[in-house]
């Protein structure tokens, strides 16, 4: 195989990305923003899915100046009525749905003591139900034509623990399985599932979620940056070029797989 050969496997040209959780938080670069403009600039047609419509609208209207094609939505990954809509909308659009990336995800602050049960159960639902509701209502479309790719982003909090945040680690650790259990089920009808599990990733959401744990954004960033053993966090296009990959056809042979992306982070001892 020659190299412009072994490049392309790399691309989706003419396949339609489905992308939940596609805007940002804040300004700056969120995981599915990124995500999403890494799948157009490989070539997909990307519909970029947020419960913020502005969020998705600025995401599409970024893929747009690059020449790339996309298309904003808005959905509450929660109702599983709004999730089938979207999905049948899309495959009677395009007649096709390649790529299904789930990045919705909040974070609730606090251990079993502290965290109230309505709480555990939101993070649950948002975090986790939702990624079972998309695929339950876009398997279908992909099972039609034998072949699609899922890629769920979770987290190293899934691994290990790194904050009392036991909701949200709970919710990434089923995640991984629920991955796991719809690369098996599917392998054999053309189904590849995979999850990338970010580390310490500087992104819009920790400034919104996180930073009240520390004495100041500063200072949160200065020891996120110190606990990776690289010496700093990652970018959201890290996890972006992770997804790219698991989501092409480069990653073939690959499924039911927790990608980490972490900077070393998971490798050290707790």
């Amino acid at each position: 195989m020659n190299v412009a050969a072994s490049l392309s496997s790399f691309l989706l040209e003419g396949r339609v990305a489905l992308v939940f959780g596609a805007g940002s938080a804040g300004p700056g670069w969120g995981n599915g923003k990124a995500a999403a403009v890494t799948y157009a600039r490989a070539g997909a047609t990307v519909i970029a899915v947020d419960i913020n419509p502005a969020a998705a609208e600025e995401t599409r209207a970024i893929i747009a100046g690059e020449g790339g094609r996309a298309e904003a939505a808005t959905c509450d990954v929660t109702r599983s009525a709004e999730v089938l809509a979207l999905a049948d909308g899309v495959a009677a659009r395009h007649g096709r749905i390649d790529v299904l990336h789930n990045n919705v995800g909040i974070t609730a602050m606090g251990g079993v003591l502290d965290e109230s049960e309505e709480s555990f159960r939101r993070v649950l639902d948002v975090n986790l139900t939702s990624a079972f509701l998309t695929c339950k209502h876009v398997l279908p479309h992909m099972l039609a034509r034998g072949k699609g790719a899922v890629v769920n982003v979770s987290s190293l909090a899934s691994l290990r623990y790194s904050y009392p945040y036991a909701s949200y680690q709970a919710s990434k650790a089923g995640l991984n399985q629920l991955t796991q259990s719809v690369a098996l089920q599917f392998a054999k009808q053309g189904i590849r599932a995979n999850a990338v599990l970010p580390g310490m990733i500087d992104t819009p959401l920790i400034h919104q979620q996180i930073a009240g744990q520390y004495d100041s954004p500063e200072a949160m960033i200065a020891q996120r940056n110190a606990k990776t053993p690289m010496g700093r966090q990652g970018t959201a296009w890290d996890v972006a070029n992770a997804a790219l990959f698991l989501a092409s056809d480069a990653a073939g042979y690959i499924t039911g797989q927790c990608l980490v992306v972490d900077g070393g982070l998971g490798s050290l001892s707790i």
